[in-house]
């Protein structure tokens, strides 16, 4: 590569982009020397030579010819020409463009290609993290370095705002996606390139987006959307992981990672020298404060083994992302003096006396601000809704938290407020964790910055402070706790509480109170109070039975838009293999993560609980026939609690058969489709009603002396969607149940269960069960004369063993044309394996054998039973099935085209989702 010419340049920051607190000084990179002008802060170009195919990160373009302008902070690659319109600002200034200050939910990343957001190199490996969230994706030892400028999908009471701007996250966007602006193409496949609205879904140009008015408007999802202004949540004490109800595995797949806001460290071997030899180039190993010291991380840094004291300040502080001058730091060797420049450590016969970097370095170093006398501090207005203007206070060693307040507030023109109503906060951007800390009125502010860049220089440089009104507001953190034992009333559940969670009953009260479900919700006045009974519920089992523990969120249902419909998404992640999981992802990115739930932390009263005063709102279940009759029957245990007692159910089909899904047309089951096209979909689908069958499972010893010699079962009632069998068709079902418990991780794929299906049923080929004399069966009150068959299926939808017409078209005069909002049960035998499997290849239909709205059959030994798919061994007695109360609203996927309401942009453009939907 040809000598590199070094370009670094720092432009004035506008206002609502302004840098953090900091010198007395304009902002510049490391060692800053001007020669090109270039229009966006904090870059550091130098000129180099191309020796491969190479993109333009500003517009997406080839770079023609063989130089381009590299950064050596961030590794941004433009043209030349791009140097005078380029807008994206270095990495090392992220924070400052951090308008609401939100913690990130980082887990372990797709398959998908993607770039890191600070570094902007491809992500490759098992150390990526993305946010469960946003479109941030990070290498692991980057995530330390990006703040936490996540979407706001709540309000919590200290920044509450009713307008909400676009919220831009550059690159990894699809490559087909086009600028809402210049309608170029702006994403790109190969380098990080182009931001999109985490919102609305535009993307544009890093040049063109501040053409865009601010305000967004949600986009086509809107009326699907839960706004951030409706949902309110007091989480000062509690992860965005417990906000957000994320899974706990997520997070303990990053075992790699440290805890909260440590630095992590790139692993070298005990034996490598920092050094060798004959090499040009030497290591070190550089920490940013007593922080990282105490843990033992570090940084590494390649410097060439002659240099400039200077130079290698510059690239220490290019390797953690500060954008300061050199002149401003020392390096430190652990335990010595700082290396001064004027120090000729090792001259090399070098003729013009300059500092020198030694030859023979020290194993680590640590990098240190030097102590100034005044300083230029960036204070914040907390009361401002839009954007994040501030006033720049100059600091010396006898200023006051409370001079600073009483100037900001003649700055701010608010002379004329008591400066003893308002705190000075600091606020540190993690971004894992963002924390808030109310700074004492007679506390030294000069001394607080000393400090905070003792512990950790990154942290200096992704800390805030702002001004805030002082308010004693209501503290109500809501807590759901499941697992208690059912059917208790109200004081029995909290003599239970207090038994094993030793509550405070003066800080607490029990608002709701869901008896079949064993779940309560407690409404908690102390921040400490609540974390305490959270974490001690996660590890506390009543009963034999693990209590769960979820954080609720209040829905302000008199600011929901009117005319507007919520979606509440259940995902089951087990279902549909890894695919569960990655729907479980996009939704949380595409709609507000309250909105959607983890079917395996807390089941389907959560998401119902949470949306029971909204008064109209949709549900999508993804998971399997079972996952959405789990939500339909504690939806029917719940419904009288509810403002919208029904709402209509989408299903997306993430189990082996699918049948209900087959029938409402949402496919045979989930193959990757686009995400945002599914939840347009769902906004289009249209209303059906649906019978339900309640079954009551009676039984009775037949045999052996009555009730003084025989096991009598207690009576038990279950809930029918689709269809229950008897015999054959259950004794398959109920092997394939074996199998998958024996060894579950087996059965990712649809494919792999339905050949255990097939390996099943050729194992009984040989099987003979005379059924026919084993039960009696009623209709309407009328005994029904059985066939010979070893099967017995009664049908509520025209869908059976995954997607089978077991019944037929063909006409009959004796029966009507089923369907699922008839009232009408179809009764069909089948005479063995051979007949099932003609059946599911289409070449016959079953024996019609009865049609009616109350059966009753009467069973005379021990038959293999499923429901739904789900089996088990019924004892002799009797199995009544009747209709079920109110028939069920279902969403029906419609046939019409999508309406074209969103216009030609959603037309135009790829959705949102587009690059994640198979990640």
């Amino acid at each position: 590569m040809a000598e590199s010419v070094l370009v670094k340049h720092f432009s004035t920051v506008s206002p609502c982009a302004s840098p953090r607190s900091g010198r007395k000084k304009a902002q510049q990179s490391p060692g800053s020397r001007s020669k090109y002008q270039v229009s966006a802060p904090g870059h550091c170009f130098k000129r180099v030579t191309l020796t491969k195919p190479t993109f333009c990160h500003n517009c997406s373009d080839f770079i023609w010819g063989i130089v381009g302008f590299l950064c050596e902070v961030c590794n941004f690659m433009c043209h030349e020409k791009c140097l005078k319109t380029l807008r994206s600002v270095c990495s090392c200034l992220a924070p400052t463009l951090v308008q609401l200050p939100v913690a990130h939910c980082f887990g372990p990343a797709g398959q998908k290609k993607r770039f890191c957001c600070v570094c902007r190199k491809h992500l490759e490996g098992n150390t990526a993290l993305r946010c469960e969230v946003c479109e941030l994706h990070v290498h692991a030892d980057c995530a330390i370095f990006s703040c936490g400028d996540c979407r706001v999908c709540h309000q919590d009471g200290t920044q509450d705002r009713d307008v909400f701007h676009h919220h831009w996250r550059e690159g990894n966007i699809p490559s087909g996606a086009r600028c809402e602006v210049c309608r170029r193409t702006c994403g790109s496949s190969d380098v990080l390139a182009g931001i999109k609205c985490e919102w609305c879904g535009i993307t544009t140009h890093a040049a063109c987006y501040i053409i865009v008015p601010p305000v967004c408007d949600l986009g086509r999802l809107a009326g699907v959307l839960l706004t951030p202004a409706c949902v309110q949540l007091s989480s000062r004490n509690f992860s965005k992981m417990h906000c957000y109800r994320i899974s706990e595995s997520c997070q303990n797949e990053l075992d790699h990672l440290d805890e909260v806001d440590s630095q992590v460290s790139v692993p070298v071997k005990e034996s490598q020298p920092a050094s060798t030899p004959d090499s040009g180039k030497q290591i070190l190993k550089v920490s940013d404060g007593d922080d990282a010291i105490k843990r033992g991380n570090f940084r590494l840094v390649s410097i060439p083994r002659i240099t400039k004291n200077e130079e290698v300040l510059e690239s220490v502080l290019r390797a953690f992302y500060l954008p300061d001058e050199p002149k401003d730091y020392d390096l430190h060797e652990y335990g010595q003096p700082p290396l001064q420049s004027e120090d000729i450590l090792n001259r090399n016969g070098n003729p013009d006396n300059k500092g020198i970097f030694k030859d023979c370095v020290p194993e680590a170093w640590v990098l240190r601000a030097r102590p100034q006398d005044t300083e230029v501090v960036n204070i914040y207005a907390g009361w401002q809704k839009v954007g994040a203007p501030y006033v720049s206070i100059s600091i010396s060693k006898n200023s006051t938290v409370d001079s600073v307040i009483q100037e900001v507030l003649i700055r701010l023109e608010k002379q004329a407020e008591d400066p003893s109503n308002f705190n000075l906060v600091e606020v540190y951007m993690g971004s894992r964790q963002v924390q808030r800390q109310v700074l004492p009125g007679q506390e030294m502010l000069l001394d607080k910055l000393k400090e905070i860049r003792k512990v950790s220089l990154r942290q200096m440089n992704q800390t805030r402070f702002y001004v805030a009104e002082s308010r004693n507001s209501r503290v109500q953190v809501k807590l759901l706790i499941g697992g208690l034992p059912p059917l208790l009333d109200k004081d029995e559940y909290s003599q239970l509480l207090q038994e094993h969670l030793a509550v405070k009953s003066h800080l607490m009260a029990t608002t709701h109170v869901y008896g079949s479900q064993g779940a309560l919700e407690l409404q908690i006045s102390c921040f400490s109070e609540a974390e305490r009974v959270y974490m001690l519920a996660k590890d506390t089992a009543v009963c034999n039975k693990q209590l769960t523990s979820l954080v609720i969120p209040e829905i302000l249902h008199n600011k929901l838009e009117r005319g507007c419909c919520p979606l509440l998404v259940f995902v089951n992640p087990r279902s549909g293999g890894l695919r569960g999981r990655e729907l479980l992802y996009n939704f949380r990115k595409l709609l507000n993560p309250h909105q959607v739930f983890d079917l395996t932390n807390g089941g389907p009263l959560a998401g119902l609980h949470t949306f029971r005063e909204v008064p109209h709102f949709r549900v999508l279940v993804c998971g399997g026939d079972g996952t959405v009759g789990w939500v339909l029957g504690v939806l029917e245990a719940v419904r009288h609690k509810l403002v919208c007692p029904e709402p209509p159910i989408a299903i997306i089909p993430l189990g082996t058969g699918n049948d209900l899904a087959r029938v409402l047309r949402w496919g045979a089951g989930y193959s990757g489709e686009d995400p945002h096209n599914v939840l347009q979909a769902v906004d289009e689908a249209e209303e059906v009603q649906m019978d339900r069958w309640t079954i009551l499972l009676d039984a009775q010893e037949m045999s052996g002396g009555g009730e003084e010699n025989g096991y009598l079962e207690p009576p038990k009632i279950v809930q029918m969607n689709n269809y229950l069998g008897l015999g054959i068709d259950a004794e398959l079902t109920l092997d394939f149940h074996h199998a998958r418990e024996e060894e579950p991780e087996k059965f990712n794929s649809r494919f792999h269960n339905k050949g255990v299906y097939v390996k099943a049923g050729l194992q009984k080929l040989s099987h003979t069960r005379n059924l026919h004399q084993d039960i009696r069966l009623q209709v309407d009150k009328q005994e029904v004369e059985l066939p010979s068959i070893e099967g017995l299926i009664f049908l509520n939808i025209p869908s059976w063993g995954s997607g089978a017409d077991l019944w037929g078209s063909e006409g009959d005069c004796r029966f009507g044309r089923p369907r699922i909002d008839d009232g009408m049960l179809e009764v069909v035998g089948v005479t063995g394996v051979v007949h099932m499997g003609q059946v599911q290849s289409g070449l016959r239909s079953g024996i019609r054998i009865a049609q009616g709205n109350y059966v009753r059959v009467t069973v005379t030994k021990p038959l293999p039973v499923q429901v739904d798919g789900e089996p088990w061994i019924q004892a002799p007695g009797h199995i009544i099935i009747s209709a079920a109360g109110p028939k069920v609203r279902m969403l029906r996927k419609s046939k019409h085209k999508q309406k074209r309401s969103a216009g030609l942009r959603e037309a135009r453009s790829e959705s949102p989702s587009s690059s994640d939907g198979g990640q």
